[in-house]
């Protein structure tokens, strides 16, 4: 039997008042409507918790009973409410976030950080991850990931301006090996390639000529799901690797490593924050939609 929880909280009125005219009076209802949702309770429950005379109201055993054990359980429920609703007005609870490893200023630390400087009352849950899922099923607020593969039913605000892939290798690995002059000159080469997980074939690297793309199966001789991994043994000679600019621009002006075939590398919509609805947004993720916004 499922609980009449308005019924409940009239029949807990009743108990502390012992009055129907002043539940009625707190409750803004007439008289008429204490006594028949009380009725209603009895009746549903086959006792009588409540003796009434014209002068007194009181409970009856089953009445006490009821009240003792229920009163504590709706004040947890209203203060359970009221939590809630303070969630509402401020921003504050636990943000969770799936960002892609390549998002590389979104990931970079002083966004976050200034962030939560701004707002200490939020702890930051960041998932960093390539693999494709709903975030809505999975659990989280936001997610963090190029805008092409967004889906169409999500609101998006952008956190980065566009974005390309390179290939790049070290100075001296060009020493050894001769400079590709087109994608297609890979296959000759020793290639550090990326994937998500073993279960995956490695990624596929993206060219485009003349207005129209293409990618290249390079057979990597290494494979990883670890960038930074694949960037050191781009450092160190092992090969050419493929990825964000972002991913290497420090080192590419630092000249540790040297970018290739730029001319087959064109620009992309880059990343973007991504959610499930403007409405009734937590003000935990409006205030992250907010710093975003603020942020050049």
């Amino acid at each position: 039997m499922l609980p009449d929880l308005n019924a409940l909280s009239v029949f807990l009125l009743i108990a502390e008042e012992k009055n129907f005219r002043a539940v009625a009076d707190r409750m803004g209802v007439t008289r008429s409507a204490v006594s028949q949702t009380l009725n209603r309770l009895e009746e549903r429950l086959g006792i009588a918790l409540v003796l009434r005379t014209t002068r007194s109201v009181n409970l009856t055993e089953a009445g006490e009973r009821l009240y003792q054990e229920v009163a504590p359980a709706l004040a947890e429920m209203r203060a359970a409410v009221e939590r809630a609703a303070d969630l509402s007005e401020r921003p504050r609870g636990q943000l969770r976030l799936a960002v892609s490893s390549i998002a590389n200023r979104f990931l970079s630390g002083p966004l976050l950080a200034g962030f939560l400087e701004k707002y200490p009352e939020i702890q930051l849950d960041v998932t960093v991850t390539d693999e494709e899922f709903d975030i809505v099923t999975e659990g989280y607020d936001a997610g963090v990931r190029l805008g092409e593969v967004i889906s169409q039913d999500m609101i998006a605000l952008r956190v980065s301006g566009d974005q390309r892939q390179l290939a790049v290798c070290a100075p001296h690995y060009l020493e050894r090996f001769a400079v590709p002059s087109h994608p297609r000159d890979l296959a000759d080469h020793r290639c550090i390639g990326w994937r998500p997980s073993p279960r995956m074939a490695p990624y596929r690297w993206e060219f485009a000529e003349n207005g129209q793309e293409f990618s290249v199966d390079v057979a990597p001789n290494i494979t990883s799901n670890d960038m930074a991994l694949m960037i050191n043994l781009a450092v160190a000679g092992a090969g050419i690797t493929f990825g964000m600019e972002e991913s290497f621009r420090t080192l590419i002006e630092q000249n540790q490593l040297v970018p290739l075939l730029e001319d087959y590398s064109p620009r992309f919509q880059g990343f973007y924050l991504y959610y499930p609805s403007r409405r009734n947004m937590a003000p935990k993720l409006a205030a992250l939609v907010d710093h975003l916004r603020r942020k050049p």
